[in-house]
């Protein structure tokens, strides 16, 4: 069984290639020259590609891991291959590199699902390799392997590591987790991420620990939803945190992740911020509702997995249960939407990008709008974490603040930072039926086809330029 889900998957691998490489032709063909980002991405790349390590851009933002990488692959290539001219290091030979990452994606995210849910014995190999492949084909992810944007190789080394943790490999995690933040900054709190994981591990050994000598003692345990059964979560925590003995255990668990994140908040300093080059348009804030944005976007994208009528009988149930509770976050909610939304000037200017139209045909409607939609916030966040409800209390906690951390201080709504959040979120939560995979797949598929036809196809100029303009994530 195991050798035909290997010929299986190999095969699913080889088809995946062989369709981005005829789309990436294509693609190419048509935007022959950088476009967007590229204009910083691709000049700098080959500079690199020149020996010029010394010259930067600074409108470019972000560590130069893409471009290190993009040598190091190309140099030896092109050295065997004897190629010479404008071919090396060319926009569409960085391109492809993408391409490669892409399918780095597929292999990557199919091992971490198979390592999540060894222990599920209904899983079939149907479904492990078709989860791999949607989630592989998730549209905001795979429109960018085919421009020279740092997100396809971002995620990968952000997955590698986060399987290496899962194997139990932290040396070889932290190391993956420095070249996830080579190429983007913020990847360094899903270093930390991986480190909450070995915690909460802990700290649910611990706590299970407790409830066991506490049932053999007679004493029943609250329940975790009730007042007094968070209460006794948080001095639980309280207490192991201040425990030496469990910090001891914490630290000598954890201590590559910690080498990278102090190795990290010693370049903030030195650098005076998290972003190199230009920050006029990366200042950050305490935008809450990015939070809300984000479980939005993962309520459409997890359609079939986080909605069903059930789910919704489940949800008014809870409703009329805790009604007290629910006023509480529709308050709270209302309160962070008052007083948190920023909107940054990209959002409003840039009409290439899909959350301008997002924003203008929905949040502009009527200053009234972002307040009526705080009820299906509340629902999307229900639906969250209820279809995380398989794993740990702890490990819920940690990834919560990790997305907290991730989200919040971006003051642009850019649908490419909820990439990774999404991709985790959604390897964690039980593995679905293989119908509820195929609509998954065929979601994205339908996606990805509309987004690239309108791309290619549907171009405008804008007043004062004659360069042709595409709409994007």
């Amino acid at each position: 069984m195991e050798r035909f889900e290997g010929y299986v998957f190999s095969a699913v691998c080889s088809t995946y290639f062989l369709v981005s490489c005829i789309l990436f032709s294509h693609i190419t063909r048509e935007q022959r020259e950088p476009y967007m980002d590229e204009i910083f991405h691709i000049p700098q790349a080959q500079r690199y590609c020149q020996g010029r390590f010394s010259e930067w851009d600074p409108m470019i933002t972000t560590l130069p891991g893409l471009y290190l990488v993009s040598v190091g692959i190309i140099k030896p290539l092109v050295w065997l291959a004897g190629w010479t001219g404008k071919v090396v290091c060319s926009t569409g030979m960085l391109r492809f590199i993408n391409l490669l990452f892409s399918s780095g994606n597929l292999y990557i995210i199919y091992l971490t699902v198979c390592k999540l849910h060894h222990k599920d014995k209904v899983n079939s190999a149907s479904r492990r390799v078709l989860s791999a492949l949607a989630l592989s084909s998730f549209p905001v992810l795979y429109f960018f392997t085919f421009l020279y944007y740092t997100d396809a190789g971002s995620t990968f080394f952000t997955l590698f590591a986060y399987l290496m943790c899962l194997y139990g490999s932290h040396k070889a995690s932290a190391l993956l987790g420095v070249c996830a933040v080579m190429f983007r900054q913020t990847n360094v709190i899903w270093v930390a991420f991986c480190a909450g994981t070995v915690i909460a591990q802990k700290m649910d050994e611990s706590w299970r620990a407790e409830q066991m000598k506490k049932k053999d003692d007679g004493s029943s345990a609250p329940h975790l939803g009730s007042v007094a059964g968070m209460t006794k979560l948080a001095r639980f925590l309280v207490e192991y945190l201040l425990s030496p003995q469990h910090v001891k255990v914490v630290v000598s668990s954890t201590w590559p992740y910690i080498t990278v994140v102090l190795g990290f908040v010693v370049f903030v300093l030195l650098n005076g911020g998290i972003v190199v080059g230009d920050r006029s348009s990366h200042e950050g804030c305490l935008n809450f509702p990015q939070l809300f944005y984000f479980l939005s976007f993962t309520l459409v994208f997890s359609i079939f997995h986080s909605f069903s009528y059930q789910k919704t009988v489940n949800f008014l149930r809870w409703l009329r249960k805790n009604p007290v509770f629910c006023l509480c976050l529709t308050a709270l909610a209302l309160f962070l939407v008052w007083r948190f939304s920023f909107v940054h000037k990209y959002l409003l200017a840039d009409n290439r990008h899909y959350p301008f139209y997002v924003w203008k045909k929905i949040f502009q409607k009527h200053r009234l709008v972002p307040y009526l939609l705080v009820p299906g916030y509340v629902f999307t966040a229900w639906s969250f974490t209820d279809t995380l409800k398989s794993k740990s209390v702890f490990w819920n906690l940690m990834f919560c603040v990790c997305l907290a951390a991730a989200t919040v201080p971006q003051k642009l709504l850019e649908f490419r930072y909820f990439i990774l959040p999404y991709l985790i979120y959604r390897l964690n939560i039980p593995v679905p039926s293989a119908g509820r995979l195929l609509l998954e797949l065929g979601l994205y598929t339908a996606v990805n086809a509309v987004t690239i036809y309108l791309f290619l196809n549907k171009t405008f100029h804008w007043p004062d330029t004659s360069d042709v303009q595409r709409f994007m994530w």
